[in-house]
């Protein structure tokens, strides 16, 4: 199990999404005013890659909107995934730290098919060893260890991810509405007004 330090993570995570917003087509706003309103975390088999759905809203503009951000944590840069990087930051126990679009890292996208086949639990996002009951899985048929991850592509509202014969892993961007739970479904709550919790669907797998 993955231990949370309670230290300093140098520039923030809230930050870096700033920066990286702006770049994606499915932002739709200009200069993102962000704070987090939820979010948990899946263990790195390994135990070298952490792995973080971040949902964070942009209230800049008249009517706020919540994004589903998945970011990885590296101790060293990932090949051929320029595109993907947050960028760098110093962690207060672990040092430097690479951040990525988790949806473009094969590790995070491995570790979200794990949940989906049920053989892992979504853990709480501020807790070492801690399953987080709050998170929704539907689970989809087993998938193979050895499917093959294809590259992440960004469209309007989602980012598809296609995995070999399986199918095509949706994250779902500025996810509104109930959850679906349709089979491979994976759904977590935020927290945009109070106490009032709102459960959305975050990752879907879709068949080809």
């Amino acid at each position: 199990m993955a231990v949370i330090h309670r230290t300093t993570l140098v520039p923030s995570k809230l930050a870096l999404i700033e920066t990286m917003l702006p770049r994606r087509p499915w932002y739709r706003g200009r200069v993102p005013r962000l704070r987090k309103v939820g979010g948990f975390r899946i263990d790195d088999p390994a135990g070298a890659v952490g792995i973080e759905f971040v949902l964070v809203v942009d209230d800049s503009a008249a009517r706020p909107v919540v994004y589903n951000v998945p970011l990885t944590y590296r101790g060293a840069a990932l090949a051929d995934a320029e595109s993907a990087l947050l960028g760098t930051a110093e962690h207060g126990v672990l040092g430097r730290r690479w951040i990525y679009d988790g949806a473009a890292d094969p590790i995070a996208v491995a570790a979200i098919l794990e949940l989906l086949s049920g053989r892992v639990a979504a853990q709480a996002q501020n807790r070492s060893d801690t399953p987080d009951p709050s998170v929704s899985v539907v689970p989809t048929g087993t998938i193979t260890a050895q499917a093959h991850i294809g590259t992440a592509v960004d469209g309007d509202t989602a980012t598809e991810v296609p995995i070999g014969t399986a199918g095509i892993l949706r994250f779902h961007r500025s996810p509104a509405g109930r959850p679906s739970g349709a089979p491979g479904t994976l759904a977590a709550p935020y927290e945009l007004d109070g106490p009032t919790r709102h459960p959305v669907e975050l990752v879907s797998l879709l068949s080809r």
